[in-house]
């Protein structure tokens, strides 16, 4: 019996002693954007106090948590700078830092990167806004190797997609529209393991799935959605998906089992089966909606729906089995008696400008939580019926293009120059 309550009590303390939940990459531990352990408060505060706040440099990479580190990647004057902080109180462990070109063009307002670090099997790998790839001892953050492939050249609005680790392989997308390439680098050594050159890249991240037993990337690039094969790099399955107008492919896809979502501006949602046939993978189309459609937003799923942010900043919500919209919602209300004017940069009257479309959707059980440049905390429930927000709380005083950080009880936002921890009550 003593032994019995021992073990009893043995799991009980091991339980309460798990760590919070890792956001080692990109959209979390899968990509999916689901923070599984999530603590929502039984009352949402007004307003919240952060924790610490710490100035690290400019960009829009989210940070990634893994171990017990936060991993920012930022700008600082002329170098991009790899920093590691303790996520209790945002104190500098170590930092690894090079010399980066100066962004110019179009883009010349967001001068730090954008792309998210990877973190797994001891290292961190980077990938800057030139296209620099980076891995780094996660313990001290002594450089292991880096890659400059296409020196020069980079997409117009320069590099925004993230590196995936997946085993010991590290793939990136480099390059820019017309001379580009996949590229899978053994993660230890920086060895390349191979190198598709099919298409240019774009600003979306890749995602990793298994189709009918095999291991695949699969990737929205400048004008293509592929899957290639993880061991070799072949090109299993392509399609067309060439931007329209003033479009960009940024959106990352979803996968769940072998059904891959993924949309655009101008071209809608789309759903797909996909299935080996072969040595290839076949596509059969489930669902399209033209109606509603993604351009810098990632949609969650969850519960059979499918939700996000559509290029005019609205909210929307669509059966994931048939793709019908069920409900669209504005993130902005417009203020009362503001006509919700349409211009080449998004919705007018709510106040979005060219910063429309932009922002990211975390599931968190019980709630979604979503931040964008509007610098707001918006929280709402998930449900068929209509929009039902819960919050909407100030966060940050610049605008937020990197994506939220959620792990138990604990939100990480990055805005235009800082990093802030706040946590729920």
């Amino acid at each position: 019996m003593k032994l019995i309550c021992f073990l009893l009590a043995y799991g009980i303390l091991g339980a309460a002693s798990l760590p919070a939940q890792d956001w080692p990459q990109w959209r979390g531990e899968n990509r999916d954007a689901k923070a599984r352990d999530f603590k929502a408060p039984a009352s949402w505060p007004k307003e919240l106090t952060p924790k610490w706040k710490v100035s690290v440099g400019l960009g829009d990479a989210t940070p990634s948590l893994s171990g017990g580190k936060l991993y920012v990647f930022a700008r600082q004057d002329n170098q991009e700078v790899i920093l590691c902080l303790d996520p209790a109180t945002g104190k500098e462990q170590w930092r690894e830092k090079y010399e980066a070109p100066t962004v110019t063009g179009p883009d010349s307002g967001h001068a730090g990167p954008r792309s998210t670090p990877a973190v797994a099997s001891g290292k961190v790998v980077t990938l800057g806004v030139s296209g620099i790839l980076s891995c780094v001892d996660a313990g001290s953050g002594k450089l292991v190797w880096r890659k400059d492939e296409f020196p020069g050249a980079w997409p117009r609005f320069h590099v925004a997609t993230s590196p995936i680790i997946y085993g010991n392989l590290c793939v990136a997308h480099l390059g820019k529209s017309g001379d580009g390439a996949i590229v899978a680098y053994d993660l230890a050594s920086g060895e390349q393991k191979w190198k598709w050159a099919g298409d240019g890249p774009s600003y979306s991240s890749p995602v990793s799935a298994k189709i009918d037993g095999t291991d695949v990337f699969i990737f929205m690039t400048d004008k293509k959605m592929v899957a290639l094969g993880a061991a070799d790099g072949k090109l299993l399955w392509e399609t067309d998906f060439a931007p329209q107008g003033m479009a960009y492919n940024a959106a990352t896809p979803i996968v769940d089992g072998q059904t891959l979502y993924y949309g655009g501006q101008g071209r809608g949602m789309t759903a797909v089966k996909l299935a080996r046939s072969g040595d290839a993978i076949t596509a059969s189309e489930l669902w399209k909606n033209p109606d509603n459609a993604v351009q810098f937003n990632s949609p969650v799923l969850k519960d059979g729906r499918l939700y996000g942010l559509s290029a005019r900043s609205d909210f929307f919500c669509l059966d994931a089995k048939d793709g019908k919209t069920l409900w669209t919602a504005p993130l902005v209300p417009p203020e009362p008696g503001a006509a919700a004017e349409e211009t080449g940069g998004g919705r007018r009257g709510g106040r979005m400008g060219r910063t429309a479309g932009y922002g990211s959707i975390v599931d968190g059980g019980p709630v979604l939580l979503t931040v964008s440049p509007v610098s707001q905390l918006v929280v709402f429930k998930p449900g068929s019926e209509a929009y039902s927000e819960v919050a909407r709380i100030k966060v940050a005083e610049t605008p937020i293009f990197a994506h939220l950080v959620v792990s138990g009880d604990r939100l990480f936002v990055k805005d235009q120059d800082s990093v802030m921890l706040y946590t729920l009550p």
